[in-house]
């Protein structure tokens, strides 16, 4: 499935509970940054390989993340008026500029940090 198809669907989903009114729009972010706590919650304080070990012992909780967080960005996406297939191209058009593999393959993008970012 496309991802507007996607975004249609969750429209869908939404008209027929009566649920696609704009105005909770920073609801809806609130409840991102929840699921962002409850995924950080899995793996805070932990070194790296215990992150990706507590990941994997916890798959379904980490979909359920995904599916949390694309179902509220998609949602946002149709209450904006949005088309999230060619805010995904855009970003990605963007990133290709920015991050060139010759000068980040390896590294990261925090110029602050000795990275690159040619923005």
């Amino acid at each position: 499935m496309e991802l507007n198809e996607i975004q249609e669907k969750i429209k869908k989903f939404n008209d027929e509970r009566g649920w696609s009114n704009p105005e909770p729009m920073k609801d809806l972010l609130l409840n991102m940054t929840e699921e962002v706590g409850k995924m950080w919650n899995l793996i805070k304080w932990v070194n790296t390989e215990k992150q990706q070990e507590m990941i994997n012992k916890n798959k379904n909780e980490v979909e359920n993340f995904v599916g949390d967080i694309l179902y509220l960005i998609l949602k946002i996406a149709y209450l904006s008026d949005v088309d999230s297939e060619k805010g995904i191209n855009d970003v990605l058009e963007e990133y290709e500029k920015r991050f060139p593999i010759e000068k980040v393959k390896g590294s990261h993008a925090n110029v602050r940090a000795g990275g690159f970012d040619n923005k």
